[in-house]
């Protein structure tokens, strides 16, 4: 199925029970006929909140999710099927595999944590960053092609390094047209921006793709904004790692880290 194009305001068109197709405005930046992942790990999230609204209300919050990439993501319409791997009434997991053309291309496994009241002894995250407002906007597209990044609204709490930035991410798009989603899936379709804000080497000369994405939290994240204080490795060997503090505008939320495939763009 083509890419779709009736909801120029979202990344993605529902058009049935599991299925959805991309605009436009998901398309990546290594490939612009290829998907950012970044909106396809909050869909996935999505899918999984709806999974759970089809059941009594467990008191579990989704505390660990993990994203394992198997291949392309082609801008085509995808189907996403949702499954309970280890039910349990305090702790949960479920398993999420996102298909195009009928070929699994994501496999994400969560896992749900009952609630508890630990309010008394929360504590240890990391220092809150300075907030969105006032900050001077910074426009990714200056290093990375396609329509997800074109969609962001990017602010750096101070100048990114190579390897190195701090910044905060917000959309004005929908994530599903005509669809309201939970504060989550939003949060976590921003998530995997975050290889792309602390540029080590120029993405012309350097490709540096992640095939996994796994996010741990500690608190719900609130608000529209991403806060990502994200560093990037580079090994001698092909191998590279993107780690990142999560924050909301209260604070810290938890961290995200994504392992690289670390290669020469070929005939440069």
């Amino acid at each position: 199925m083509s890419t779709g194009t009736a909801a120029p305001g979202s990344y993605y068109v529902r058009t049935g029970d599991h299925r959805f197709t991309p605009t436009a405005r998901a398309s990546g930046a290594w490939d612009e006929t290829e998907l950012h992942f970044s909106p396809l790990g909050g869909l996935v999230v999505h899918a999984i909140d709806r999974y759970l609204a089809t059941r009594p209300p467990s008191g579990l919050l989704l505390s660990r999710i993990s994203y394992d990439i198997l291949g392309r993501l082609a801008l085509q319409e995808c189907e996403i099927e949702v499954d309970t791997v280890r039910p349990g009434r305090t702790i949960e997991l479920l398993e999420a595999v996102v298909r195009v053309a009928g070929r699994p291309v994501v496999r994400a496994r969560a896992w749900l944590l009952a609630a508890q009241d630990t309010a008394s002894v929360a504590g240890g995250g990391a220092v809150p960053l300075t907030g969105p407002d006032g900050l001077a906007p910074w426009p990714m597209t200056d290093h990375w092609p396609g329509g997800y990044i074109a969609s962001l609204d990017v602010r750096p709490v101070g100048p990114p390094r190579p390897g190195r930035a701090t910044v905060w991410v917000s959309t004005p798009l929908a994530l599903v047209a005509g669809e309201p989603c939970g504060p989550l899936a939003s949060y976590l379709a921003l998530v995997d921006t975050a290889n792309g804000i602390a540029v080590r080497e120029s993405p012309k000369a350097w490709m540096f793709p992640n095939v996994d994405l796994t996010v741990h939290l500690h608190r719900r994240p609130e608000g529209r904004w991403t806060g990502l204080d994200t560093t990037v490795v580079f090994g001698p060997a092909g191998q590279g790692i993107t780690s990142t503090v999560l924050h909301d505008v209260h604070g810290p939320v938890g961290h995200a880290q994504q392992i690289l495939t670390v290669r020469p763009v070929p005939g440069v």
